[in-house]
């Protein structure tokens, strides 16, 4: 699966830099944009959106709040970097929900790792339901947006229980939970025995 991740400054001058640590992950796509273009950003909802704080003319902390009043975009992950060391700036980049704040200059390897991480960590960890371990209704809806927009063939197949009301009814709300994680590990076991495709189950209802 290619990420595409975002990088928003001033001027790329840290484009090629990235390129270069990344050169043999080849799933990594960086594509570099002015805060002027924020949203052809957000339309596309990138992987991961890095901003590199140099802009005079717009702080990191704006396009934070631009990036988190987007609903498409609303758990992106956000990475800053920036050479303001002011630690109110920084908490208050941290209340909008931005996953780390690095401080300039920048150690290479930390970085690297630091993308890194934070993009396993999303792909891994897609799953929210505390029932099912399913990606919700954000996440669902995030993934079909997505494959519309890069123009992939895909096929989506909604299933549903029948009659599930009266099971619970007559069994128990925890002999219907043990329904529900039955059917999802069915489903996802299945699913991703396919050995083509990049595939996706969600859990409709779980936010």
């Amino acid at each position: 699966m290619q990420y595409d991740i975002y990088i928003i400054e001033d001027e790329a001058e840290f484009l090629d830099e990235l390129k270069k640590m990344f050169k043999n992950d080849k799933n990594f796509h960086f594509i570099s944009m002015t805060p002027d273009n924020i949203d052809i950003v957000l339309k596309n909802i990138p992987s991961m959106i890095i901003i590199n704080d140099n802009n005079p003319r717009v702080t990191a902390l704006e396009i934070c709040q631009k990036i988190r009043t987007n609903d498409d975009n609303s758990i992106t992950p956000i990475l800053v970097i920036s050479s303001n060391s002011d630690n109110n700036y920084r908490i208050e980049i941290l209340k909008l929900s931005v996953q780390y704040y690095i401080l300039k200059p920048i150690n290479e390897d930390f970085l690297y790792y630091t993308v890194k991480n934070m993009i396993d960590f999303v792909a891994t960890n897609r799953r929210i339901s505390p029932l099912t371990g399913l990606p919700g209704n954000v996440q669902i809806q995030t993934e079909i947006k997505k494959r519309l927009l890069s123009k992939e063939d895909f096929a989506v197949i909604y299933l549903d229980l029948d009659n599930f009301k009266a099971y619970n009814d007559v069994y128990g709300f925890s002999n219907g939970d043990e329904i529900i994680k039955f059917a999802a590990k069915t489903i996802v076991k299945h699913v991703h025995e396919i050995p083509e495709g990049d595939n996706f189950v969600g859990h409709i209802g779980r936010r």
